[in-house]
C-alpha cells in the first residue's frame, strides 16, 4: 500500500513545466539515472529500436533551444534529451537478441529457446524488412489477410506499421524517463513542436532514424504550469466490457 501511495504521488507530481528555474541546476546523475530508467522500459519484441541523446553543454542546449522554437521548455531546461526512434537498426537489434539467447544455450536448446531464435532470426525479418518494389509488404498483408481468416492474427502491413510500433515503444521510454525526473523531484516538458530536419542533422543521424519527442529537464517554476491539470471524465474514456 505505500508503495501505491508513492507511485501515485509521482504521477500526480508529474507535470509539464514549460518555465524552469534559472539557478537551480540539475545533477547529472538524474539524468543518467532517468536515462536507464528509459532502458528497462517495455518494448515491441524487445527490439529497443530507440537512442537518447542527452544534450548538456551550454553551447548545444542554446542551439537545440532554437531548434525547439524558442520555446520556453526548451529554452529554460537545465538539460535537454531528444528521443530517437531507429527502426533502421532492427537487423542489429535482431541479431543482438539471438546472440543473447544463443549465449544462454548450454546443450540441447529448449523448446523456449528454439522459438526464441526462430523468433529472432525469421519472423523478426519478415515484419521489419523492406524493400524498394514493396513485395515484404504485399506479403505480410497476405500473410495476414489469409492467417486471419480464421483466428486470431496480428495484422502487419508496412512501414508505417512498422513506424508506429517503434514509436510507440520510443514513448514508453520517455514516460519513464518523466517518471523518474519526477521522482527526482525535478520537473520536465515533452516537446513535440521543433524542427526534425535540423535535429537530425545536428545529432547526424541516418535517413531512418527519426525523432520522437525533445523532452526538457529542470526544476519547475509556478509560471510554468498553464494552470490546473484537467482531463476528459472517466466515465467518457473507458469503457468496461
Amino acid at each position: 500500500m505505500f508503495q501505491e501511495k508513492e507511485f501515485d504521488t509521482i504521477i500526480n507530481r508529474r507535470r509539464s513545466n514549460r518555465r524552469f528555474a534559472a539557478d537551480i541546476a540539475v545533477p547529472d546523475a538524474v539524468i543518467e539515472k532517468a536515462l536507464q530508467h528509459a532502458i528497462l522500459a517495455p518494448n515491441s519484441s524487445n527490439m529497443q529500436c530507440w537512442e537518447f541523446y542527452w544534450i548538456r553543454s551550454a553551447e548545444e542546449k542554446e542551439r537545440f533551444a532554437a531548434y525547439c522554437l524558442g520555446q520556453g521548455a526548451g529554452r529554460t531546461a537545465q538539460q535537454l534529451v531528444v528521443f530517437v526512434t531507429r527502426g533502421d537498426l532492427w537487423k542489429k537489434r535482431a541479431r543482438w537478441n539471438k546472440e543473447r539467447i544463443q549465449q544462454s544455450i548450454t546443450g540441447e536448446p529448449t523448446k523456449l529457446q528454439k522459438r526464441g531464435l526462430d523468433y529472432y532470426g525469421k519472423l523478426m525479418p519478415l515484419a521489419y524488412a523492406n524493400d524498394p518494389f514493396g513485395f515484404l509488404t504485399l506479403i505480410r498483408r497476405a500473410i495476414s489477410f489469409f492467417g486471419g481468416l480464421r483466428k486470431p492474427f496480428m495484422r502487419f502491413g508496412g512501414r508505417a506499421d512498422q513506424r508506429i510500433t517503434v514509436h510507440k515503444s520510443c514513448a514508453l521510454a520517455a514516460e519513464n524517463f518523466m517518471l523518474s525526473i519526477a521522482a527526482a523531484d525535478f520537473d520536465s516538458c515533452p516537446m513535440e513542436g521543433f524542427d526534425a530536419k535540423r535535429v537530425k542533422k545536428a545529432l547526424n543521424l541516418p535517413c531512418g532514424a527519426e525523432i520522437n519527442m525533445i523532452i526538457g529537464v529542470g526544476k519547475g517554476t509556478a509560471e510554468g504550469v498553464w494552470g490546473p491539470r484537467f482531463r476528459v471524465p472517466y466515465e467518457e474514456v473507458v469503457t468496461v466490457i
